[in-house]
């Protein structure tokens, strides 16, 4: 039974102190005081031994640990944080395992203590919890349906230049397929790496960035240069709302791990940041395991796209049933009669007409909707939200 809610060493010294006065028995004593006989028994054969230190309480802790982890692998997985400071446990042991697979490694939890008493575990920022995404994108059921594109910031390197570092993943494998220090986000910087990408992964199916250039603009259907030349290859774009991260939130959780890996030191000039990124790229595709993945690295999840590069682009073609309207080199297309503008980004193609109500006709670019021609206002109304699909 518990001591009383005093200081415990007082109460035994006071214990000790009235058994032996031999005024009183053990069986009151022990009463008095809220203990059992056998409590008693135990701090009366201390003090006999060892006097009024045999009165301070003992740890409780085993004197042996036969299950303990050895201190060589405790000091194998603390070698690898330092070495991997944004990784938690699990990755650590993942990548342990796979380099020393014949070693017995500890649980992730083991490994977790591990972490907090070498003092390498830091507490995670609580989070507002962001909800989901309303407008349906594509499923990112296998290999190359989504490709995620955006740029990780920008920051001043040692000579003083700006880096913008290119970044696009397969959405299913989070393998990442660029990784690429640009000077600038103009359209002229960024195409050459697309097109290194499709020729060497094949073309995706749809790619999902956010509004801002060069992969959207405010024309009909948020159409750019860049974006257009995507649908010519077939490709969907697939656009977050603005202001909405949380929907390439894959996308975006790489950059928070790009983010830490880099750390405060830029590189001394473009290449050398280049190096750096090419090395985090190599570590992310093959060392880093994914829980989303069955704790395995995105690139045993990749595969190349069967849809290939091709030589030239097919121009577009309609159904017999549709309407079509080749647009000008000023924007504008011809409708019964009146000039109505367009997009000058699609002068000389040709696009789709279909009615969907009175005096109202969808257009569209190939499967790509840009908009509603109202025929009483002779304008197009721009489409909201061009994530519906047409292929």
């Amino acid at each position: 039974m518990p001591w009383k809610e005093t200081c415990a060493m007082e109460q035994r010294e006071e214990f000790l102190r009235l058994w032996l006065s031999g005024r009183y028995t053990k069986s009151g004593l022990c009463q008095r005081f809220g203990i059992s006989r056998p409590t008693g028994d135990k701090w009366m054969q201390r003090h006999a031994e060892l006097g009024l230190a045999g009165l301070v309480e003992r740890s409780r802790a085993p004197r042996t640990h036969p299950n303990a982890t050895p201190p060589a692998i405790c000091e194998a997985l603390v070698v690898q944080k330092r070495r991997c400071p944004s990784w938690g446990p699990k990755k650590l042991l993942d990548r342990l395992r796979s380099e020393q697979p014949e070693v017995a490694w500890p649980a992730d939890s083991t490994g977790s203590a591990i972490l907090a008493r070498a003092g390498l575990v830091k507490p995670r920022r609580r989070r507002r919890a962001v909800p989901g995404d309303e407008v349906p994108f594509s499923a990112c059921d296998a290999p190359n349906a989504v490709w995620s594109v955006d740029f990780k910031g920008d920051y001043r390197l040692g000579d003083g230049r700006r880096c913008y570092p290119l970044t696009l993943s397969d959405n299913y494998s989070r393998f990442l397929l660029l990784c690429q220090a640009l000077p600038s986000t103009s359209r002229a910087a960024v195409t050459p790496w697309f097109e290194r990408a499709f020729r060497e992964f094949g073309l995706p199916w749809a790619i999902r960035s956010d509004n801002g250039a060069p992969f959207a603009s405010t024309a009909v259907g948020g159409l750019s240069a860049l974006s257009k030349w995507w649908i010519d290859l077939g490709i969907r774009p697939e656009r977050i709302v603005p202001g909405r991260p949380s929907q390439n939130g894959r996308h975006e959780r790489m950059h928070r791990s790009l983010k830490a890996w880099l750390g405060a030191t830029p590189g001394a000039n473009l290449a050398a940041e280049q190096e750096r990124l090419q090395l985090f790229a190599t570590e992310y595709n093959c060392h880093r395991s994914h829980e989303a993945l069955g704790r395995q690295v995105p690139a045993s999840r990749h595969v190349p796209s069967q849809r290939p590069y091709p030589a030239r682009i097919a121009p577009a073609e309609y159904d017999e049933s549709v309407t079509v309207r080749r647009v000008r080199d000023n924007g504008e297309i011809k409708w019964r009669g009146k000039q109505i503008y367009l997009s000058e980004g699609l002068a000389r193609d040709w696009v789709g007409m279909e009615p969907v109500a009175e005096g109202a006709w969808e257009v569209y670019y190939r499967f790509h909707p840009l908009g509603t021609l109202d025929e009483r206002a002779n304008r197009i109304v721009p489409v909201k939200g061009w994530h519906s699909k047409r292929m």
